[in-house]
């Protein structure tokens, strides 16, 4: 017998599927997309900070230009540039094939392209500078080879210059001196800036000399007379002066058209010897020059102290002793005690004879320079009476008024030079000229 009661209850237990919200399916997944796209938007914006700050940093490491922050900020900007590749292909791996884009999804696009192209412009950057970093490594190879040749030329030098008597007493360069070896060229610029330095040496020089004859009692214009005869005519009385500048250059520039310059380094010959190259006294035009670079930036006293017996200090004597007269001596410091230093040879630091070794160093320096050039430079002197010519002479008085016929020469005061067709014209007083100013 069947209990339809049961039965009843039997069919009211049974559970009928029902079916699936899709809406609320949709609208969680949505969601998830959402917070996923924004995740994946902040990490773009915050890779994009990142490396926008690595750039500049890469920017800063070039000025100055510090190789080891260059290679620092360049691995941070190809850091950022992965993350910034490893977010686009997460975002294409998420949305393989996007069937209908909505408005949302189009702004994103836009502004991944956009980062995209920003992208491509930080990649050329970092070639553009990878490439300036190995130009520079190229420089840096190139000026590290050219400091070794330096270093080379700088040794050859020292021993030069050693065999010359002209370097120092340890056989060091300082750096200042190192500077003019390298640093200047020889050029006949050079050599007309040597002349007339050489010429207002002359001129300093014989203020204290005409001042210690004044000083000694010496009748001035006796003496100007005696040096150059009694047939100059001076414009003014002050220009007398020029006659013992005339005495002074005369006597200084006696032998600069050799190549000793009239030194004797040994008792039978002079410097150069015979001129021959198998000679082991010859110098060339290299060996004069480096000879001017040592000499040019030092103190005359401070290359006689360290080698009194040097070329340059045994022309220094024998200067001096042509120059100042044993009476000229007596009369201006009353013994013979400071001629008789020099003989032996020393070289006092008395003021007047400084001032003498300045002037000598002008005019070494000069022999040096004018036998430095190939061909050597040649000097050349004006006679006393000869026409005046406007190519080989200047007038030593500026604003002059000729007079009559073309004038003569008075005296020379300063001898002209031929840097091969270039006339360095030589310095005259006039005779038959008025004075405008």
């Amino acid at each position: 017998m069947i209990r339809t009661g049961q039965k009843e209850n039997q069919n009211n237990d049974k559970v009928y599927p029902q079916p699936l919200d899709e809406t609320a399916m949709n609208q969680n997944q949505n969601n998830n997309r959402d917070i996923s796209m924004d995740a994946l938007i902040s990490k773009i914006f915050t890779n994009i900070s990142s490396l926008k700050s690595a750039y500049i940093q890469l920017q800063d490491a070039h000025t100055p230009y510090d190789p080891d922050r260059i290679q620092e900020a360049d691995k941070l900007v190809i850091e950022e540039l992965t993350k910034l590749s490893e977010l686009k292909h997460t975002y294409r791996d998420r949305n393989p094939k996007s069937v209908s884009a909505t408005p949302q999804d189009s702004r994103l696009l836009s502004e991944i392209q956009q980062q995209q192209n920003l992208l491509k412009t930080y990649e050329v950057m970092v070639k553009k500078f990878q490439t300036q970093i190995q130009n520079r490594d190229g420089e840096i190879t190139q000026l590290q080879s050219q400091i070794e040749e330096a270093k080379n030329r700088k040794s050859k030098l020292e021993k030069k210059l050693k065999q010359r008597g002209l370097s120092s007493k340890d056989g060091d360069i300082s750096e200042e001196e190192e500077e003019n070896f390298f640093s200047i060229e020889l050029t006949p610029n050079l050599f007309t800036n040597t002349v007339e330095s050489a010429f207002k040496s002359i001129h300093d020089f014989s203020k204290p000399l005409i001042n210690m004859m004044k000083a000694a009692g010496w009748d001035l214009d006796a003496a100007t007379d005696a040096i150059v005869g009694p047939g100059v005519i001076y414009a003014k009385r002050s220009h007398k002066k020029y006659a013992f500048e005339s005495y002074i250059c005369q006597r200084m520039f006696a032998g600069f058209q050799e190549e000793s310059f009239s030194v004797k380094t040994h008792e039978n010959g002079y410097e150069n010897g015979n001129n021959n190259e198998n000679n082991n006294n010859y110098i060339s035009n290299e060996g004069f020059f480096h000879q001017y670079l040592a000499v040019r930036a030092m103190d005359p006293l401070d290359v006689l102290s360290q080698n009194p017996d040097s070329n340059f200090g045994k022309f220094c004597k024998g200067k001096y002793l042509i120059l100042i007269h044993p009476k000229m001596e007596v009369s201006f410091f009353g013994n013979m005690d400071q001629r008789n230093y020099v003989t032996s040879g020393g070289h006092p630091r008395t003021p007047f004879y400084q001032a003498f070794l300045r002037m000598a160093k002008s005019i070494w320096l000069l022999h040096r320079l004018a036998n430095s050039f190939e061909p050597k430079i040649r000097v050349f002197q004006v006679k006393q009476g000869s026409e005046f010519s406007e190519v080989y002479m200047e007038s030593v008085v500026k604003n002059v008024e000729i007079l009559g016929e073309r004038p003569k020469v008075g005296l020379m005061v300063m001898p002209g030079f031929m840097i091969g067709t270039s006339v360095v014209q030589s310095q005259v007083y006039l005779n038959g000229v008025k004075c405008t100013d």
